[in-house]
């Protein structure tokens, strides 16, 4: 049963990372992303770096592959999303976004590199 319930953790994150990076895509679009990115203080071209990092990841966590280290690869995106948020307050639904939301993404990241790739992997040697 453990190595099912870390296929959902890891499922479910890659799901929300591609989401985030196709929404910077197809919502916020790219020149909107790199906007906000230099607007936070952050160089435009971590934009560009952030959403293949989503997409690419985020697939990749999908399909079982490399998930211990796709997962700790993800965290320093997470710390500068927390960074970002942390001013914000508790909740995401403040204006700017609370600090709550990357904090346990980061924190579920670090439990899914413990966890490995569980049971539904596209191949066990690159789980």
């Amino acid at each position: 049963m453990n190595s099912y319930a870390a296929s959902l953790l890891r499922i479910a994150l890659g799901v929300m990372a591609l989401a985030h990076g196709l929404m910077k895509i197809f919502v916020f679009t790219l020149p909107g992303t790199v906007g906000y990115f230099e607007s936070v203080g952050f160089p435009g071209f971590f934009a560009y770096l952030t959403i293949f990092a989503e997409v690419a990841g985020g697939s990749a966590l999908i399909l079982g592959i490399y998930t211990r280290w796709v997962s700790l690869a993800f965290i320093p995106l997470l710390l500068g999303a927390l960074s970002v948020h942390a001013a914000n307050g508790w909740v995401f639904s403040n204006t700017g976004g609370g600090w709550e939301f990357p904090a346990f993404w980061t924190l579920a990241l670090l439990v899914q590199a413990g966890l490995g790739g569980g049971a539904l992997v596209l191949n066990k040697r690159f789980a």
